[in-house]
């Protein structure tokens, strides 16, 4: 029988008791838990540093990873980086170096041994000084398509690594804009044809066909996600409960706002009229899908930090830049920017738990409350486990849930059965490992849950302080 730590006393009288009957009563022992208020470094959320690299003409201008550095990032509580990978080199020529693919590997293998993720952009060319006007200097539509070709092995090798792909490649910073290419005059990159998008479409196609079908991208404005996929702005085109998390474009294709909180629909990436209907489209296309991006602009009092959250909050911001625009992150004081190291992306608190005797041989049930007052829940696959270790034995039985449900706050109960096990004391935890092969052993990878002294880091398990105990009998 598996009986409670509580239960023991009880179960021992209804053995002696003259009669008893054919199963005893369910008996269940609850363990509430508190929650902590420590910034806690977990997976793809939070605030994140950007560090961009190039690759010049003459092979000069790569800046690899530093392992040290990214470790520093991670002791503060920011566990991903922005990267833009410039390819000047490659604009005019569809052959990417090896050298080069052998740069970017070692970036996220250095990555990968800090604990860091990458959420990973490719570009062409910047911009320098404003007003920008063409040539820009990015690629055209056979040179991308190559390069993605190429860039495909890499990409999934590096998925665990790899949170989101932001679309990137056309235009200036990868941002779909100053583009030579993708829009029919470049000097009027704001008018575009049926077959400029048609040009995008391509892209974006390729990019989600060489990525794992687990694994999404990131365009620069809602318009882009609409007009590529051919649906209306507002609710009715938005991404449904329903529809999420299925291995289809709309369902695989989130948002980047590199202008948060700036005038003029953030400077054009809320292009609808009314500007209501784009805000009421990333609403919800948001509830199930990456959202990142940066500030650009002080615009009080929008920008400041009551309204800043607010948005932060109905856009389900999973990440933000934390190295640009400091004027306006510095307006939040340390309180609001405090607030928002942790609730950026999701974060779980335990509740409670209660391990419950089924009154029959050899089974129990096992059930954990948790809350998410986070801003979103996770974008990528995220399974639940319980964990139930013994002096001599380790068993992982599923709670056939995934966390990217556990929506912004909501409050989710998960129950496993735990049926079959041999004698012994087993110990109880909550483990939300990587579903990816690359990091699913990897404690620094694991979803802690922000509760007191409950953090197994060593072996990145959230402790239930419950024991399962199974008798001889």
């Amino acid at each position: 029988m598996i009986i409670t730590t509580a239960a023991a006393t009880l179960v021992a009288a209804a053995m002696s008791a003259p009669v008893a009957p054919a199963y005893a009563s369910p008996a269940q022992h609850t363990v509430q838990y508190r929650a902590s208020d420590a910034l806690i470094a977990n997976p793809e959320r939070g605030f994140d540093h950007t560090v961009n690299t190039h690759y010049y003409a003459d092979g000069s201008g790569y800046t690899p990873l530093d392992q040290q550095t990214l470790a520093g990032y991670r002791a503060d509580g920011i566990t991903q980086v922005v990267r833009v990978f410039y390819m000047e080199k490659f604009a005019h020529t569809k052959r990417l170096d090896r050298a080069w693919l052998r740069l970017v590997q070692q970036d996220f293998d250095t990555a990968r041994s800090a604990g860091v993720s990458i959420i990973t952009r490719f570009a062409y060319a910047e911009g320098t000084t404003y007003p920008y006007s063409p040539p820009y200097g990015d690629a055209d539509l056979p040179t991308v398509l190559a390069h993605i070709r190429q860039l495909t092995p890499l990409l999934r090798h590096n998925s665990d690594v790899i949170p989101v792909l932001q679309s990137g490649f056309i235009g200036l910073w990868g941002e779909g804009y100053y583009t030579d290419h993708f829009a029919s005059d470049p000097s009027n990159p704001g008018e575009l044809t049926a077959a400029d998008w048609a040009k995008r479409r391509a892209v974006v196609g390729a990019e989600l066909k060489a990525l794992p079908a687990d694994r999404s991208i990131q365009l620069r404005t809602m318009q882009m996600k609409q007009e590529i996929l051919g649906v209306p702005t507002g609710t009715a085109g938005a991404l449904t409960a329903d529809e999420a998390y299925r291995n289809t474009a709309k369902a695989r294709i989130g948002h980047h706002n590199d202008c948060f909180l700036a005038p003029f629909g953030d400077y054009g990436t809320f292009l609808s009229d009314p500007i209501t209907l784009d805000e009421e489209y990333l609403a919800q296309d948001s509830a199930y899908l990456p959202v990142g991006g940066e500030t650009c602009a002080v615009n009080p009092p929008r920008s400041e930090w009551p309204n800043a959250s607010a948005e932060l909050a109905r856009y389900h911001y999973s990440y933000l830049n934390r190295d640009y625009l400091t004027d306006v992150l510095d307006s939040w004081g340390q309180t609001g920017l405090d607030e928002a190291a942790k609730r950026l992306g999701y974060r779980f608190v335990m509740v409670d738990s209660s391990v419950t005797d089924s009154g029959r041989h050899s089974s129990a049930q096992v059930s954990v409350q948790i809350r998410n007052v986070g801003w979103a829940a996770p974008y990528n696959r995220r399974p639940a486990y319980l964990v139930l270790t013994s002096q001599h034995r380790t068993v992982r039985i599923p709670f056939h849930s995934d966390a990217r449900r556990w929506a912004a706050g909501t409050t989710t109960t998960v129950t496993a059965a735990v049926r079959g096990l041999g004698p012994g004391r087993y110990h109880a935890y909550l483990s939300l490992p990587a579903a990816d092969g690359g990091t699913a052993r990897d404690p620094k990878f694991a979803i802690r849950t922000a509760n007191v002294d409950t953090w197994d880091a060593a072996r990145g398990l959230n402790d239930l302080q419950q024991s399962v105990i199974i008798s001889n009998r």
